[in-house]
């Protein structure tokens, strides 16, 4: 049957007035027409409301206080009726055959509880930039579940904007648990939907992910920070919310900690996350956490020597 699946495109926004129209309107230029547009704006101090309010009765629209991209979700999610869910930056793009694209694969098996696909970054004046995140994409079904289970972190998976989620999966995850305290993260989302079933990883840049000065972890290398406690909490939740899960949380929590520690290890909120989760786990666990760090260590030593010996041969010609 055309146009089967009722699909659900939320649309998370803080303060981008700049950039919000563009995404809605990706949305409604869809060639798939079964589909519902809820906008989560999340506090902003900018005119975005007021935009959002421009489109009237094409769009959901939700008006809550800031609490970040995890309680975007969350609302997001409760509010739709979608047997699929595509998430959506209020910064990027999605390309018109999206939907048709990715409602084509849930269409192929229903044990496909996820898709995640290919991107293309883009400047703010939509430019193409010649790099991307999601390097050497096949196209094909993947089933995490053995390695997330076993404590092992999947093959790089895409940003926000670039998943999309049977019904019946997301609801096995969200809600998720929230914090102020860290703005933005899919981690929790993606890993968890990988951990519980399979999914089909799509090489089709149908997401155009505009890379910013305001973008919070994209390419940028001054938030290690944030990107420690993305992973700190990623892994805390992980733990809380998915006992079976324990290896991979422990494994997402020790890169968290070797992130932070790499940025200078004084960023309070981090330690505090840091002294309560071990204080939670068992001795020997403790002691693989360490070990984990130290194989990461490790491996950015390799990578710098690696890099050092070639940036010397280039040089000598």
């Amino acid at each position: 049957m055309k146009d089967q699946f009722l699909v659900s495109i939320v649309i998370a926004n803080y303060n981008y007035e700049k950039f919000i129209s563009d995404a809605i309107n990706s949305a409604l230029e869809q060639t798939y027409q079964n589909i519902e547009i809820i906008v989560v704006d999340d506090g902003s101090k900018d005119r975005s409301r007021e935009i959002i309010t421009s489109y009237g009765e094409k769009i959901l629209p939700i008006f809550k206080e800031n609490g970040g991209q995890p309680s975007n979700y969350n609302i997001g999610f409760a509010s739709s009726r979608g047997d699929i869910i595509c998430f959506l930056d209020s910064d990027d793009i999605f390309l018109p055959n999206k939907i048709a694209e990715i409602v084509k694969v849930f269409e192929s098996s229903e044990e496909i509880g996820w898709c995640f696909h290919s991107i293309k970054l883009i400047d703010e004046n939509y430019n193409p930039l010649n790099f991307t995140t999601t390097n050497n994409y096949i196209s094909r079904e993947c089933d995490f579940r053995k390695i997330i289970k076993a404590g092992k972190i999947p093959p790089c998976l895409p940003p926000s904007s670039a998943l999309c989620f049977r019904r019946s999966l997301l609801e096995k995850i969200l809600p998720m648990p929230t914090t102020k305290k860290m703005p933005g993260s899919d981690h929790y989302v993606k890993f968890m939907a990988a951990g519980l079933s399979k999914g089909f990883i799509l090489n089709n840049d149908l997401t155009l992910q505009r890379i910013h000065n305001s973008n919070m972890g994209t390419l940028r290398k001054d938030k290690k920070h944030m990107q420690a406690r993305e992973y700190l909490f990623t892994g805390l939740w992980i733990k809380q919310e998915f006992p079976q899960f324990s290896k991979f949380a422990n494994k997402i929590f020790a890169v968290g900690m070797c992130w932070n520690q790499q940025a200078g290890n004084n960023d309070l909120e981090n330690d505090k996350i840091t002294q309560n989760y071990l204080k939670s786990i068992l001795f020997y666990d403790k002691i693989k956490l360490q070990l984990i760090i130290l194989y990461y260590y490790l491996q950015d030593i390799k990578n710098q020597l690696l890099s050092n010996l070639l940036a010397q041969k280039q040089y000598q010609g």
